[in-house]
């Protein structure tokens, strides 16, 4: 069995970040031989460290990347990557809205991929429950045009799991240019580029609130991916 390494963006997340880790550590120790949960609080101003830190301290696979200015959701990905030892590497949001085990379907697509990613809108999806009507529409109007700018072939770009095999991460970290929540697009884009293979692999997602992303963060995502696509 391969050793994974999946990085945890967290900022501000105390009322959630307890529960993930429980739920994802639980589910690892049971089902992976070798794993590391790398979770990366920036510029927090709530108790999301603390939180974090109680559980480094009952196990050594559990490690905070704490630092004191924000990094973007795109920064923290990329700081938990530098670190990163395993020969899987993914990331998932803070939030619990992938459960552990959705995410080990990323995880097992890797056999003949390069590549996995998470999808909401693809056949035999399911949403537990949904995000608001203008949310829903918003998000598949940005999908749409980073698919067309872009020429990606993905229902879905921005649901927070993605795996991949570390040999990537060393091709395509260092050409990364994105820091907020147009990391994704632009990851994607990069891989698919260096002629890497990506499934995108249908997952049960729940909607979670209290998301730390707004839906004026999108005019600036699409205006900082035109400049790393025309850049």
């Amino acid at each position: 069995m391969k050793s994974i390494s999946l990085a945890i963006p967290a900022y501000n997340e105390e009322k959630r970040i307890g529960g993930t880790l429980t739920d994802y550590q639980a589910f690892a120790g049971q089902n992976y031989s070798d794993y590391e949960l790398l979770v990366v609080c920036d510029g927090c101003t709530d108790r999301t460290p603390e939180i974090v830190k109680e559980f480094c301290k009952r196990s050594p696979r559990i490690k905070l990347l704490e630092f004191p200015h924000k990094l973007g959701k795109g920064g923290g990905v990329l700081e938990g990557f530098k670190v990163a030892k395993g020969d899987v590497i993914g990331f998932v949001d803070a939030d619990g809205a992938v459960s552990p085990e959705e995410f080990d379907k990323l995880v097992k697509a890797l056999d003949g991929a390069d590549c996995a990613i998470a999808s909401r809108y693809v056949a035999t999806s399911k949403i537990l429950a949904k995000q608001s009507p203008m949310r829903r529409v918003a998000s598949r109007s940005f999908n749409l045009l980073v698919r067309m700018v872009f020429g990606l072939p993905f229902k879905d770009t921005q649901c927070g799991a993605k795996v991949m095999n570390n040999s990537i991460v060393d091709d395509v970290l260092p050409q990364m240019i994105s820091r907020g929540y147009e990391f994704d697009v632009e990851l994607l884009w990069r891989i698919k580029k260096s002629n890497h293979v990506i499934k995108e692999v249908p997952i049960t997602w729940q909607h979670k609130g209290d998301s730390a992303f707004s839906l004026k963060c999108a005019p600036r995502m699409f205006l900082n991916l035109l400049k790393v696509r025309l850049g």
